[in-house]
């Protein structure tokens, strides 16, 4: 990226030359950067974040540097003088209080105080000093004229003395040079540089994200399988699991979709497209006459019930995250009321989601394209606003890589900036670049490739290009040894020891896991059929 100048502080350049040609401080690079500064470094609240700046100039003339931080516009809040490592390297660091959105930068000019010491301190003959020690005067005087009160009228005497100190022979040149570089003196003279051919890099974002987004252990559970043997469970069900869960290290209580569940095209057991009269259907196919997205199943409990049980896992230290699809059954209510909002097909009907060989029937996707993609992009951002009112600030977001990037980062954007505490979880198991996009537009973590790292040189690999891959500065990753939709071929052994292995390796090589627990602990292991990574009797298409 290009540094930044100052602008023209004389008329307007004549074409081809630089606006201020005095500038002379090349800044080169600033780092930590994603993309030339077009996404945000993340951090926590609480976290140093250190920058490294490649400046230098022509000659030997000695630079300041400095980082500038504060919050989004208001890069100038906080200055930071940097130091200079080695071969033009500089660092200084700063620690972001509070999560929100900040900015950072450096600046860097030429000092011409720093400069003229520099040179003084290696001078030997007398008469070289005695010129030198006037040329400080001036230098002092100049400072002095920016300085304001006791400042000023120390800098004032001073530059008086050294100028009249440099004609009078009676003084030494010893004696000169070390008035000349009187380090009291100096440090008021270092407050007040002259800055006017400053070279400013460009503003780089920052997230700070609480400390949840980087450190967190996650427990998956539906609430409808924690009945009693044979009754459909409910969120009053779920508190009495609250200790146990507590009890073992997790900080964050995750479900599956709450929602009233489509009836139409509704699968069976082990995804049949024939349900039975008993079928509960997938909490994936969202909506039905009792509602959709912002609305709870009605066999779950009512939202009094919700708020109870959000209340409830904070007195446990656990913390609700909720599962948002964006994907509507067949009966879902935004299917008659934005028609617009979908794919239809030239026979009349809506086109539901594929991913061949496999057919949802009962899900239909929403159309990114559509006339009226501002109202559906408000429309959805209002879920989220909707469940934050409640109190939920954890989101794991299914399948995210299937909707528009320029939706989620506005949509991301927009709800941390009223609601800078709030982290989401991209369930996104596809291509790397696409992993990497959605943690760059906005998402505090990201699924993993690590349910299918088995080896341990595939693990050193893929942990090494985690932690030290240019990820590093905006990818969080958190890792799952199962899902409901995911039973490796490593568990489908049913040995108790490969199970405590992989949420070992889960626990220990990321700072933020999970894992689908029910099945977990009880040591589910039998796939729907040979070569196949889906349970049988899936919880996704039943009570269990």
């Amino acid at each position: 990226m290009p540094e930044t100048q100052t602008p023209a502080l004389l008329a307007a350049a004549p074409p081809g030359m630089p606006a201020d040609g005095r500038v002379r401080t090349i800044i080169d690079a600033v780092l930590p950067v994603v993309d030339a500064g077009r996404f945000a470094v993340k951090r926590t609240a609480g976290e140093k974040l250190e920058v490294k700046a490649h400046c230098f100039a022509e000659g030997h003339d000695v630079l300041r540097v400095m980082l500038r931080w504060g919050p989004e516009g208001d890069v100038a809040a906080h200055e930071i003088e940097m130091a200079l490592l080695y071969n033009d390297i500089w660092e200084a660091d700063f620690v972001p209080p509070v999560p929100g959105r900040y900015a950072y930068t450096v600046v860097a000019w030429v000092d011409s105080f720093s400069s003229w010491r520099h040179e003084l301190e290696r001078r030997v003959d007398e008469e070289d000093i005695r010129v030198a020690a006037q040329v400080g005067a001036i230098e002092i005087a100049s400072a002095a004229g920016r300085a304001k009160g006791a400042d000023q009228k120390s800098l004032t005497t001073w530059a008086q003395r050294l100028d009249r100190s440099a004609a009078d022979r009676s003084i030494d040149g010893a004696t000169l040079k070390a008035m000349a570089l009187d380090e009291d003196q100096a440090a008021i003279a270092a407050r007040y540089p002259d800055r006017r051919f400053e070279a400013r890099f460009a503003e780089l974002p920052l997230i700070v994200d609480r400390e949840r987004a980087r450190f967190s252990s996650w427990y998956e559970l539906f609430p409808r399988s924690t009945g009693a043997a044979g009754r459909h469970g409910t969120l009053r069900d779920v508190e009495g699991r609250l200790p146990a869960i507590a009890k073992m290290g997790f900080d964050v209580l995750y479900f599956p979709p709450i929602h009233p569940i489509g009836r139409i095209d509704r699968k069976g057991k082990n995804n049949a497209l024939v349900t039975e009269p008993d079928d509960v259907g997938s909490p994936w196919a969202i909506g039905a006459a009792e509602g959709g997205h912002k609305d709870i199943l009605p066999e779950l409990g009512t939202m009094a019930d919700f708020r109870h049980l959000v209340a409830a896992a904070q007195a446990h230290g656990l913390e609700i995250a909720l599962d948002i699809a964006f994907q509507c059954a067949p009966d879902h209510p935004y299917v008659k009321q934005h028609p617009g909002w979908f794919r239809w097909r030239p026979d009349g009907s809506v086109q539901y989601a594929e991913n061949p060989p496999k057919k949802y029937q009962d899900i239909y996707p929403f159309n990114f394209e559509c006339d009226d993609w501002q109202g559906l992009w408000i429309e959805l951002k209002s879920v989220f606003d909707h469940w934050i009112a409640e109190g939920v600030t954890i989101f794991r977001v299914d399948n995210p890589h299937t909707k528009a990037f320029p939706f989620w980062e506005w949509c991301i954007t927009e709800i941390k900036r009223e609601h800078p505490g709030v982290i989401f979880l991209a369930e996104a198991f596809t291509r790397p670049k696409v992993m990497h996009r959605l943690a760059k537009v906005g998402y505090s973590q990201s699924y993993t490739y690590f349910t299918w790292r088995n080896t341990k040189a595939d693990l050193i690999e893929y942990f090494t290009e985690l932690s030290q891959g240019p990820g590093y500065e905006y990818f969080r990753p958190n890792v799952w040894p199962n899902t409901p939709d995911i039973l490796h071929a490593q568990l489908q052994s049913g040995e108790a020891a490969m199970f405590r292995l992989r949420l070992v390796l889960a626990a220990t090589l990321a700072a933020n896991y999970g894992i689908y627990g029910p099945a977990y602990e009880l040591l589910e292991h039998l796939p729907r059929h040979p070569g196949s990574e889906e349970y049988l009797d899936s919880e996704k298409y039943q009570l269990r």
